[in-house]
């Protein structure tokens, strides 16, 4: 694929609440060396900070170097370039804050915009010998939403979601708990 050795994009997707960021942490824990994991959640409600401290706490005891970045995962990603995995959860909330910035500063964010910026997340991925997974919700397979700003949304979820799943080493879909292999194999 024209990529260095040792270095490999895990694409994992699926529902809310399919088991997507358990079986990406599982992979990760797999792979000896440093770990960074770039959550992309912002606090917005008590709820969500409790949340938020119980995934940390979990992750504290399993040596993870924790980044929070809700926009800028390309710096993000350079900043955890030294990892053996990174572990990137999730790109639904990174379009969700993307937008949001988009619209504070009366700008429109469209699918080639996304796409871009994808490509590049990927360019980033491929630096040095590590594993990077990124996690993403799969929101294309509901109703079409009512809204205009809900369909411009699952509009670039989907585009980013096949930017980087065309890139990726492996493309695993999770449903109800159970891991589907779409891309490669787990033990290339």
């Amino acid at each position: 694929m024209g990529h260095p050795t040792g270095n490999r994009i895990i694409f994992v997707s699926g529902g809310s609440r399919s088991g997507k960021s358990r079986y990406a942490e599982q992979r990760a824990a797999a792979i000896p060396g440093p770990r960074t994991y770039i959550a992309t959640c912002p606090v917005i409600d008590a709820e969500l900070e409790q949340r938020i401290a119980r995934h940390r706490r979990q992750r504290a005891d399993q040596d993870w170097r924790t980044i929070e970045e809700p926009v800028d995962l390309l710096r993000a990603l350079r900043d955890s370039r030294n990892s053996a995995v990174v572990l990137v959860d999730c790109l639904t909330l990174w379009i969700n804050n993307l937008l949001f910035a988009a619209q504070e500063h009366r700008q429109e964010l469209g699918e080639e915009q996304i796409d871009e910026l994808c490509q590049q997340l990927a360019a980033a991925a491929r630096q040095g010998e590590r594993t990077v997974i990124f996690v993403t919700n799969e929101l294309g397979m509901g109703l079409v939403p009512a809204d205009r700003s809900s369909r411009l949304y699952r509009d670039l979820v989907g585009r980013c979601n096949q930017t980087l799943a065309a890139r990726a080493d492996e493309v695993v879909l999770l449903v109800s708990g159970c891991p589907l292999q779409l891309k490669g194999a787990k033990d290339q």
